[in-house]
């Protein structure tokens, strides 16, 4: 600073031009301003204290205050405050002001008409509530209109009056109207007195559906469903029948036990349409909590009824069909064990008075049609299992599935799709074809997918052809041009040898899949000890079979081949094929000796041959079950000679004619009728003719054995 260096600056206040001085454009543009403010005041009343401010400080004839405090009264941004500040000019200065006070005073409008708008709806909706509050008063006072307890009750009474309520169900819901009566609408008790008065009156006590007796039109029914099953129509027919005689017909309790795609569950819907009756159909596989069945208890929040009585309800009828499917998959928990639930459910000397835990008063289930599906029976507990009338759908052999896909699915899923008649043609040998390469299964579930597949691709081409507007042809299937539909075929034969070969015997199995053959391998090793080994995936059964068998031809070596020195020093090694799945059952025993009997004989058995037979200690031949399905599996694999037990003549006779078609079948009670069959009447040629050979073999190994020794 005292050399000199710093910066200097001369500062001029700026006046503005006295009032007397100000043009005529000036005084009009602050009289504009000094009217937008009145009208802002009108708007927004909390300027007026900044106005007061304001006139006890300065004039409305000063125009620059005027302007200054004009745009303080507005929401203007920073940069246009600024701009008004810094305009020296007066009128320039006016004039930006009252454009900043104009868009102030138009957003203010804004603002009424939103709030004006926003107060006549709520006081719109105000004034019509207090108007329904005061309708409503005068109503209850001259008995115009009830409160929401007496509706309930009146709902009640109205649904009890069209039902016979039995008495105890009658006083107990009497005792419940008196209790919702002193409850208060708005407790919790309330709901739950409410929901289980409604449960109670919602039952159709007394209310049963007008049943058909009407015979053949019942057999219509059934036929127009269903192809076969010939046994559980005649039961049907067998029920209606009794019904017609006696004016009314009691529930039962039927038992369809089958592999999956036969038909089990369409047939209970059928069953329900020919004796005109309502139908419930409810799943318990994978079931593990009682409760599902005989309800929740009511101290429970969110507590229902069973599905019994929830059948009860959705049919309001006290005889429906219902259908409890996939019974044999029930599972057991902590939270208790649906099987024994089911126990008071069918039994009939049980379910006329059944206790729901909800309800907790007797409900007649004595006069429900009870439908039961299975897949299997051995998982059924015994005490449930008796309760029931078991009926076997065993499955369907190619024929029966060739009509049921030309009178049933194709018709069907054509219509489905949007198609007719005339726009495609299935040639009989490309159902066949589906059946044996792509649809290998029981039921019939697989073979209506592959149908639908076709018919699928068949209508594409129908809606392309449409859209071109080209003349639409029928499209033929056969058995040339089936892969161009669904792919190349999936299954190859179930026959695994062209000639079965030493060692090797067919069975016949029984799975929950249906009929299947089933090939017993057997190969020997000599060794210094004796062994049989078992692989394949067997079952703890399928491994006492084995053994029984290799017991009893050990004890028998002498008779059908008297060299027990294989018996003595052979490791044989017994193979079931398809390893990958799990095998179990008593009825391969005769195979397993057979299989046995061929290695030890170095002789093949008999061709076509399959059979099937739990054998005992002493050769005795015992019956075996699922005969029907072991018959369709035969002739999947066109296999002509069976060997079956005695014990089941009574189940082949049952078969229909057209199953036992061309198949010569020996019926056996002791293995030396199998091994008469299995190995032909000139059986002591190939006796002595094994028996040198072993011979042979031992007195090598002897000689061989000498030989080391010296060594």
């Amino acid at each position: 600073f005292s050399k000199g260096k710093y910066l200097s600056a001369k500062v001029k206040y700026m006046e503005d031009p006295p009032a007397h001085e100000l043009s005529q454009e000036v005084k009009a543009y602050s009289i504009s301003i000094i009217t937008a403010i009145k009208e802002l005041l009108k708007l927004n009343p909390l300027f007026k204290e900044e106005l007061q401010i304001f006139l006890s400080h300065s004039d409305f004839t000063d125009p620059g205050r005027l302007a200054d405090f004009a745009v303080a009264l507005t929401t203007a941004t920073r940069e246009e405050l600024q701009e008004v500040l810094s305009c020296l000019d007066m009128q320039k200065r006016i004039d930006k002001a009252l454009f900043v006070l104009k868009k102030e005073l138009d957003l203010s409008k804004l603002q009424s008409s939103i709030n004006q708008r926003i107060e006549s709806t709520i006081s719109k909706a105000q004034r019509e509530f207090f108007l329904k509050e005061q309708l409503k008063a005068i109503k209850k006072e001259l008995g115009m209109e009830k409160d929401d307890k007496t509706c309930d009750i009146d709902k009640f009474n109205v649904r009890l009056s069209k039902r016979k309520v039995p008495d105890k169900v009658k006083t107990v819901i009497t005792e419940e109207k008196e209790k919702l009566n002193t409850l208060d609408i708005h407790s919790p008790e309330y709901g739950v007195c409410r929901n289980y008065l409604d449960w109670l009156t919602i039952v159709p006590w007394g209310i049963n559906s007008e049943e058909n007796h009407d015979l053949a039109k019942a057999e219509k029914f059934l036929e127009q469903d269903h192809y076969g099953l010939k046994d559980i129509k005649e039961r049907v027919i067998e029920f209606i029948g009794v019904g017609k005689l006696t004016g009314g017909v009691k529930g039962s309790i039927i038992c369809l036990v089958g592999p999956p795609g036969v038909g089990k569950t369409s047939v209970g819907k059928s069953i329900a349409r020919a004796l005109n009756r309502k139908f419930f159909r409810f799943s318990v596989g994978g079931m593990r909590d009682e409760a599902e069945i005989k309800g929740h208890r009511r101290t429970y929040v969110g507590a229902m009824p069973g599905k019994m009585i929830q059948a009860l309800k959705q049919t309001q009828t006290m005889n429906p069909v219902i259908m409890i499917d996939e019974v044999d998959k029930m599972g057991i928990s902590f939270q208790g064990d649906p099987a024994s639930a089911l126990l008071e459910v069918l039994d009939p000397e049980q379910n006329k008075e059944f206790q729901d835990h909800y309800l907790d008063v007797p409900s007649d289930l004595s006069n429900v049609l009870f439908i039961v599906t299975a897949n299997i029976l051995d998982t059924i507990p015994a005490p449930l299992k008796d309760r029931m009338e078991i009926m076997r759908l065993s499955g369907y052999i190619n024929a029966e599935k060739v009509e049921i896909a030309k009178k049933y699915l194709i018709p069907r899923n054509r219509k489905k799709m949007g198609l007719i008649a005339a726009d495609i043609l299935f040639k009989k040998d490309s159902i066949s074809e589906i059946i044996e390469g792509y649809a290998r299964e029981a039921g019939v579930r697989g073979l209506e997918n592959n149908l639908k597949k076709i018919l699928r691709k068949v209508a594409l081409k129908k809606a392309k052809e449409k859209g071109k507007r080209k003349k639409s042809s029928k499209e033929i299937i056969d058995k040339s041009n089936l892969k161009d539909f669904i792919g190349k075929p999936i299954f190859t034969s179930d026959v695994y040898y062209e000639k079965t070969p030493t060692g090797v015997a067919t069975g016949l199995a029984w799975t929950a899949l249906g009929g299947v053959t089933l090939y017993i391998e057997t190969r020997k090793a000599y060794s210094e000890k004796t062994l049989m080994k078992l692989t394949g995936q067997a079952g703890d059964v399928m491994k006492e079979s084995s053994q029984i068998a290799w017991s009893y031809l050990a004890s028998m070596a002498d008779k059908y081949a008297p060299q027990k020195d294989f018996f003595e020093k052979t490791v044989v090694h017994m193979h079931i094929p398809e390893g990958a799945t799990p095998k179990d059952g008593p009825s391969a025993g005769i195979t397993m000796v057979t299989a046995l009997l061929s290695l030890l004989l170095d002789k093949p058995i008999k061709e076509s041959l399959a059979m099937t037979g739990e054998i005992t200690l002493t050769g005795v031949v015992l019956p075996i079950g699922g005969l029907k399905e072991k018959l369709i599996a035969a002739r999947r694999s066109k296999i002509k000679n069976l060997i079956f037990p005695k014990g089941n003549v009574r189940d082949y006779d049952e078969l229909p004619a057209f199953l036992k078609e061309g198949l010569n079948i020996n019926f056996v009670d002791h293995y030396d009728e199998v091994y008469k069959i299995a190995f032909g009447k000139k059986d002591d040629k190939f006796r002595k003719r094994a028996s040198k050979k072993m011979d042979r073999a031992a007195s090598s190994r002897k000689k061989g054995a000498k030989s080391k020794r010296k060594k």
